[in-house]
């Protein structure tokens, strides 16, 4: 089901319905400020099991956490001083930042390196949906799990998976996936809408 959504000004009655499809243990999908996204509510376990296949991923594959701003980011990761800077320069923005997670971090979502990837996207849907859901969305690409471009077309997206409650549709959405940084081992996992230089 597609829900047409104001990209700048998304409708309240609008975010709530997708808050209110989340947490009866529903998946959607949704606009970021990198490409459309599939989602679950961080509270749901029954909802993130169910996003590995709607998707038709690996166990193995990591979610991130889409979080509203960076203060909540310190409650889901372990932040030092360096990539604190680090984080404000570029939050919120088109990155994945991989940090150490803390005990508020579902085991289904830790690497085995105990590490999360976190996310502040720049754009107004998300933002709005966690801040109503008032917890963290699990996340991943509306894509091939095995790569690929990512779908752009909201009524494409309906129609390749199976399973999802609604595709809250904001308009064509970008190609490029988010750049991931890893900020344990300070490099960077993959290159994408998120500018690289200056990094480090």
């Amino acid at each position: 089901m597609l829900i047409p959504i104001n990209p700048t000004y998304p409708e309240p009655r609008k975010v709530k319905r997708a808050v209110d499809a989340l947490r009866d243990d529903a998946i959607i999908a949704y606009p970021t400020d990198a490409t459309y996204a599939l989602g679950a509510a961080m509270s749901s376990k029954h909802a993130i099991d169910r996003l590995y296949v709607v998707k038709g991923m690996k166990r193995t594959q990591h979610l991130s956490l889409i979080c509203p701003d960076l203060s909540d980011i310190a409650r889901f990761a372990l932040v030092d001083n360096q990539a604190y800077r680090l984080l404000r320069r570029l939050l919120p923005g088109p990155y994945t930042f991989i940090l150490p997670a803390t005990r508020e971090v579902p085991r289904a979502l830790l690497s085995k390196q105990k590490t999360v990837g976190l996310r502040v996207p720049a754009h107004p849907v998300p933002i709005a949906i966690v801040r109503e859901l008032g917890c963290p969305l699990v996340t991943t690409t509306a894509g091939d799990p095995n790569g690929g471009e990512p779908l752009t077309d909201p009524d494409e997206i309906d129609a390749r998976f199976g399973g999802l409650a609604m595709v809250i549709d904001a308009g064509l959405g970008g190609r490029e996936p988010t750049t991931v940084v890893d900020l344990v081992e300070n490099r960077v996992v993959r290159e994408g809408a998120g500018p690289i230089d200056d990094l480090f």
